[in-house]
């Protein structure tokens, strides 16, 4: 029998460890720029052509390579951060395994030119594919310049699943954002397409958070910062008024290095517990200093999980250090006197009060309430002389509102009944109520109870609303008549750059549903018109939540996109569970609920109705 298992070739091993660290055109930038960091570089440029797709080109002023180190940077495992397993629990860079490089030019034409700044002449090395076709002298400026173009030329399959520019250039940002934020010594730009999308100096780190998602965010934030012997933690916390459901900041770095961490984020929100609603997030920024030996960061290819030795210890001083700083900065509003400039408050002068007496009260002792029999005293009965006349009519008008029958009696089981009897005994006597053609019942503010030929239906109002009204946002985009409500004085809506992308990728459908924006500059944009029919909604939340919600659940084709909105609106829009309706709103309801294509389920999947049949009912009684 002939032996079966060989090894990989270099190339094909190459273009598997790229589909681990290399993943889209973000993860690209994420290495070549940390590699720059490492370099020791203070000034990063970053120039992107159509989202990555085409062409990615990182330069920087680092120390650069000789022409050895450069051909060895492209082979696997080749590094200059360890030795030996021992370095791996003693890393202070980003980058240590050597297998970025490897794994982008397993999969792109890289073009890379270096130089040390004692050399004259630096080198000009060209890989594709893993194959080095070109290396030569050049002259070029200190440090390195990568230029990787056409990202997944070699694997066809790998490139036909990247998402629109669009969704590739936010996946860019978010990683870019990353960086430059636990980097505030290094400046960077970033151009796409030729345009300029950041142009970072360096600065203070609270400075550096500014200038990436706007000077707004400074009013938001509380300082961090507490040192122990296991860790040290600083940053800046979201104060409790600022908390939001979708779309909030969270940030955590470890040495210098960006992880997700659930069970922190779990730390960070137990501090706000009952000062924040239930769902809501807050913003933070948390960075941590631990000793290297004391963690795990190669456990994941990207290297964003990291494993802790004393998580909980760390957990416990995360909590507090949050807590502390809530209450150190008056988080819960608190007055504040300020002693030396108080005015002199005057005594109460009672003079002008003077020979007047307070009023008295009488009260008959021998009066007992549970002496039935007995009438109250003389004493009381001119006291309250004439009272009857206070009910006067009051008999009169009672009727008449029974009379009505577009009021809506509310009963003690928390129904509420339009057309219904006028007194409790009759409804519980008229046991065949239910099937009166035309009735409608609400139960809690929540459900419409009606009858149908085959039993009793119950109706979810808030999902039946928001089928209704998806239906109705989808047929606007789809027919571009959205109507929109102009706005008296326009708000403010403001998206970092990661943000904006998707913005403008939904802009044309937002129009259709009668959103009118105008771009003002820096991510702020203006709000001029929103849809008609939603008036009590904050459009300034209802657009960020359309763009948040875009952009988890952002795909190629258009109509899913259209579809994330309609939805978004008509959940914001619906009816709220426990809003009481009356009889004509219960009924044009139910009319336009069974007028839609699918009645029965929201967009989402969700159950709008239910029937419980009459042999259902009877056996109930049984």
């Amino acid at each position: 029998m002939s032996d079966i298992i060989r090894l990989l070739p270099d190339s094909v091993a190459n273009q598997i460890a790229a589909g681990e660290v290399i993943q889209r055109p973000a993860s690209v930038i994420k290495e070549l720029v940390e590699n720059a960091i490492d370099a020791g570089a203070r000034h990063i440029d970053v120039l992107v052509v159509d989202a990555g797709k085409t062409s990615i080109q990182v330069i920087d002023d680092g120390k650069g390579m000789s022409e050895t180190d450069a051909r060895l940077s492209f082979e696997r495992h080749a590094t200059s951060k360890i030795r030996e397993a021992a370095d791996l629990f003693a890393l202070h860079t980003m980058g240590f395994r050597g297998e970025a490089l490897a794994s982008i030019a397993a999969v792109a034409q890289v073009e890379l030119r270096t130089r040390m700044e004692e050399e004259e002449l630096g080198t000009m090395l060209t890989v594709a594919g893993s194959k080095v076709e070109n290396q030569e002298a050049v002259s070029c400026p200190k440090g390195s310049s990568f230029n990787v173009k056409n990202l997944f030329f070699n694997v066809p399959a790998r490139r036909k699943f990247l998402k629109s520019n669009q969704t590739e250039l936010s996946n860019i940002l978010t990683e870019f954002e990353r960086i430059v934020l636990v980097n505030p010594a290094v400046s960077f730009t970033l151009r796409h397409n030729d345009s300029e999308l950041f142009n970072l100096p360096e600065l203070q780190l609270r400075q550096r958070i500014m200038g990436v998602f706007g000077k707004k965010l400074n009013q938001e934030l509380l300082s961090l910062n507490v040192d122990t012997t296991m860790v040290c933690v600083s940053g800046f916390v979201g104060k409790p008024e600022t908390a939001r459901k979708k779309g909030a900041r969270q940030y955590f770095f470890v040495n210098g290095r960006y992880m997700r961490h659930p069970y922190f984020h779990k730390a960070v929100m137990d501090a706000y517990e009952h000062l924040v609603p239930v769902g809501e997030q807050v913003s933070y920024f948390i960075y941590l200093e631990v000793d290297p030996a004391h963690i795990d960061v190669n456990i994941h290819p990207t290297k964003t999980e990291i494993k802790f030795e004393n998580e909980q210890a760390i957990w416990q001083i995360l909590a507090a250090a949050v807590k502390e700083t809530l209450g150190k900065f008056n988080a819960v509003p608190s007055i504040d006197f300020d002693t030396e400039g108080m005015p002199d408050i005057p005594a109460f002068d009672t003079s002008p009060y003077k020979g007047i007496q307070p009023p008295k009260t009488t009260y008959n002792p021998e009066y007992n309430p549970f002496n039935t029999s007995a009438s109250p005293p003389s004493s009381y009965s001119s006291s309250g002389k004439d009272w009857e006349k206070l009910y006067a009519g009051l008999e009169r008008q009672t009727s008449s509102q029974h009379a009505s029958s577009d009021e809506v009696n509310y009963g003690t089981d928390g129904f509420a009944i339009a057309d219904a009897p006028s007194s409790l005994y009759d409804q519980v006597e008229n046991t065949s109520v239910v099937e009166k053609s035309g009735q409608h019942y609400q139960f809690k503010g929540r459900f419409i109870l009606t009858s149908v030929k085959s039993g009793l239906m119950i109706i979810d109002q808030q999902r039946a609303h928001i089928r209704i009204l998806y239906d109705r946002y989808m047929d606007q985009i789809t027919r571009r008549q959205g109507v929109s409500q102009g706005m008296l004085f326009p708000d403010i809506v403001q998206f970092p750059l990661s943000e904006v992308v998707i913005l403008q990728e939904i802009m044309e459908d937002l129009s259709f549903l009668g959103f009118e924006l105008t771009d003002l500059g820096g991510g702020n944009y203006a709000i001029n018109g929103i849809p008609a029919g939603i008036d009590g909604l904050n459009p300034i939340e209802l657009i960020q939540n359309m763009v948040h919600t875009a952009l988890e659940k952002a795909g190629k084709v258009k109509e899913e996109i259209q579809s994330i909105l309609a939805l978004t609106l008509a959940k914001a829009a619906a009816i709220v569970s426990g809003q009481v309706l009356t009889h004509e709103e219960m009924t044009g309801l139910v009319d336009e609920l069974f007028a839609v294509s699918t009645p029965n389920y929201t967009p989402d999947g969700k159950t709008v109705l239910a029937v419980i049949s009459e042999d259902e009912l009877e056996k109930l009684f049984k």
